[in-house]
């Protein structure tokens, strides 16, 4: 074949390749954005209220703007980045493998409506390509304060529109981000007058006087116990060793986390109508009278994330909060009611076990992260029972009711909200314990102790052994307010608290 013959041959095979390269492309950008369609997003993911939720939204039924937008523009980043193919990707592989192996009817639909699981879902650099313009005609006070908050802490603290605006793309009717007005709702039931009397060492039922509300105490008896976890305990960590012999003396500690119905008791009477100053409040927390104490300003939204009040923990207070609490049921009942230190909060949750929990059971069985639990599934024999975790919880707190107690007839002890202890949080602070050492407290530290687990943990993190602490500047990442808030939480829902009760003087508890 002559040159000027390879020549053409050449350019027809390079012609045709063109061809066929533009073709692909063409086709590989029209299979591109019909999977991008809303039709398109609904063969996987459709459910009849998120579609109707979503067709209700501000972002696809504003009457004043005529906005409408689709799926991908708030669940993938913008379209022209890398970052979009990426996620789209990754995003199409696990919405096939979903369609293949999961049943619609098993998904928990709740939990997609949560804050926490949305911000993994929607990308915030294209609700900022989008709403350019984060002061518009028309906008609250409380707008404008949020979101030059917003602007000034965005990137230090990796703030996400989300976050105050989980409405925005499913109407969600109940959802609020504005204060709460007024007082909170409680028992209207009969108000007591005196607090119970104690006269011996054994569990009584406390009477707040001035309230409805009531609490179970327990008598938790004094011992010693082996405090902390070996190394050849499942999921053993080192802030849990060396282990000691520690000696605890007697104590009441209450029956189950403080419930809301007890907290609202303290809110309406301790209310902080304004934004009183935390030096203020510091300043009359130290008084020795009870109509002194000042209590919390009300919380944006509601705290309860609409899962229901009455026996539930409350949860996102400070641990200032908590404390605070303390002080008040103690200057109502005359007694000394307090946080727990973290080796009496695990001598009781124990009930004079050693074993990693209070009930049978091995944590590499209960766990969803081992290789053969992910194939056969998890061992929920026992633990069910006993506490509110990862794999009973629904995403949520729990009744009380739900669970058995321990030992000491103690429940939730273990699950269903992370309850505060009195210590501040040492990884290194067991070091420092010694044999026969009693009642001993950590005051070394910039966080505070948190025990027990949540509603969201896994069964490997809820051993009794298991210690955690406050994350107080990422739980308070959202708090727009300066200064940020003393008594709640804008970015954390697991986290309760539960009383003790000092043994009166001139009880026998031997």
């Amino acid at each position: 074949m002559s040159k000027s013959g390879s020549k053409k041959k050449f350019l027809l095979i390079g012609l045709g390749g063109l061809v066929v390269g533009i073709a692909a492309m063409i086709a590989f950008d029209w299979m591109w954005e019909a999977t991008s369609t809303n039709e398109s997003c609904m063969i996987c993911h459709f459910h009849d209220e998120a579609d109707q939720a979503w067709k209700k939204s501000i972002h696809n039924n504003n009457s004043k703007l005529g906005i409408v937008t689709d799926c991908a523009a708030c669940h993938l980043p913008p379209r022209g980045t890398f970052k979009h193919f990426t996620a789209k990707a990754k995003m199409g592989m696990k919405d096939i493998w979903s369609y293949m192996t999961k049943n619609k009817e098993d998904i928990n639909w709740d939990r997609k409506g949560e804050l926490d699981y949305a911000q993994k879902i929607v990308y915030n650099e294209s609700c900022v390509k989008c709403h350019t313009n984060l002061f518009p005609k028309g906008i609250s006070d409380d707008g404008i304060k949020a979101h030059l908050y917003y602007e000034e802490n965005e990137k230090k603290l990796d703030l996400q529109c989300i976050s105050c605006h989980l409405d925005a793309g499913h109407y969600m009717p109940n959802y609020k981000h504005g204060k709460m007005e007024g007082k909170a709702v409680t028992n209207s039931g009969i108000k007591y007058e005196e607090a119970a009397v104690v006269t011996e060492f054994k569990s009584f039922k406390e009477t707040v006087p001035g309230t409805s509300a009531t609490i179970e105490m327990k008598a938790i008896p004094g011992g010693t116990f082996t405090m902390g976890s070996s190394d050849k305990e499942p999921f053993h960590k080192e802030d849990e060793a060396p282990r000691h012999k520690i000696s605890i003396s007697p104590f009441f500690m209450a029956e189950v986390e403080v419930t809301w119905d007890q907290y609202w008791a303290f809110y309406n009477e301790t209310m902080s109508e304004g934004r009183t100053t935390p030096e203020q409040v510091y300043a009359n927390n130290s008084r020795e009278d009870v109509d002194a104490v000042s209590g919390p300003t009300p919380p944006f939204g509601f705290p309860d994330q609409g899962w229901g009040m009455g026996d539930r923990p409350a949860i996102t207070m400070t641990h200032y909060a908590a404390e605070t609490f303390c002080q008040w049921l103690s200057l109502k009942t005359g007694k000394k009611y307090r946080l727990p230190t973290e080796a009496e909060w695990e001598y009781a949750v124990r009930g004079g076990t050693e074993t990693p929990y209070f009930f049978e059971g091995n944590p590499k069985k209960f766990t969803n992260g081992g290789f053969w639990n992910k194939i056969f599934g998890v061992d929920t024999t026992n633990i069910n029972g006993y506490i509110i975790y990862a794999n009973n919880s629904t995403e949520r707190t729990q009744e009380p009711s739900k669970v058995r107690p321990n030992q000491y007839g103690l429940k939730n002890m273990l699950g269903n909200v992370m309850e505060y202890c009195a210590d501040k949080y040492d990884p290194e602070a067991y070091k420092n314990l010694k044999d026969g050492q009693k009642d001993p407290v950590c005051t070394k530290g910039d966080e505070y102790v948190v025990r027990g687990g949540s509603y969201k943990d896994d069964a490997s993190d809820l051993r009794c052994a298991t210690r955690g602490h406050t994350e107080n500047d990422a739980w308070l990442k959202t708090d727009p307010q300066n200064p940020k808030s003393i008594w709640w939480y804008s970015d954390i829902k697991g986290i309760g608290f539960r009383v003790v009760c000092d043994v009166p003087e001139g009880v026998n508890a031997k």
